[in-house]
């Protein structure tokens, strides 16, 4: 019997009660930048549909690094040079489909990019013609990194 009362739950195996907890699930993306392109972005194949910064779900045991190292090449292709993180986004309203908290990376990618994983179809954006259509809340994230990138240059 799985009964679910009140933030608990009862053992299915031995009978005991244990407390639920409902936390934020971890993500990371990465703005990848092609030297002299522009911008790295992946249309989406599962909902929520739409252009958006490539990246996933930390799995258990991997750094915040490595999973967007692994991300990246799941859904890009590209290895990754000068991987820096940027900033991290935890609005519990950034995604549609819960809870989570992204930690942002930047970097420079190596190679020839190709969509892959869940990615429909893979562009380089000119990073003063980005689409519309943008998934969760990458046109935040991107707003906020073309900003940085301007005092930088400034």
């Amino acid at each position: 019997m799985n009964e679910t009362e009140g933030g608990k739950q009862r053992c299915p195996q031995c009978g005991a009660v244990v407390r639920l907890y409902r936390n934020p699930l971890l993500t990371v993306d990465v703005l990848i930048e092609m030297p002299g392109e522009g911008i790295v972005l992946i249309e989406r194949k599962n909902p929520p549909l739409g252009w958006a910064i490539p990246g996933g779900f930390v799995d258990y045991g991997e750094s915040l690094e490595a999973a967007a190292i692994r991300e990246a090449g799941e859904e890009t292709g590209l290895e990754l040079e000068e991987l820096r993180q940027f900033h991290s986004y935890s609005d519990p309203q950034r995604d549609p489909r819960g809870h989570t908290v992204s930690v942002v990376f930047s970097a420079r990618g190596k190679g020839v990019p190709k969509a892959g994983d869940d990615a429909r179809n893979l562009k380089i954006f000119p990073l003063h013609k980005l689409p519309e259509k943008l998934a969760f809340d990458h046109a935040v994230i991107l707003s906020d990194y073309l900003e940085r990138r301007r005092k930088r240059e400034a």
